[in-house]
């Protein structure tokens, strides 16, 4: 049983989709299904990655949205 929910219905397509453009990204072999062959070194780049893009895109929305005050 999978405790990995989208906070956001409807979020989950997006977010796997971001996951296999910043696997591509950083050059992490990343395939749909199965991929216990990857260190969990590669799996884990993939998803540090995702959060710092996350935070980036985050914190330019927030200085976007200030910068009109």
């Amino acid at each position: 049983m999978s405790r990995n929910k989208a906070s956001v219905p409807g979020a989950r397509a997006a977010l796997d989709s971001f996951k296999y453009e910043v696997a591509n990204e950083i050059g992490v072999p990343l395939k749909q299904g199965y991929n216990g062959d990857l260190t969990s070194a590669q799996n884990g780049s993939v998803g540090g990655y995702m959060v710092k893009k996350m935070i980036e895109a985050q914190e330019r929305s927030m200085a976007n949205s200030s910068s009109g005050l």
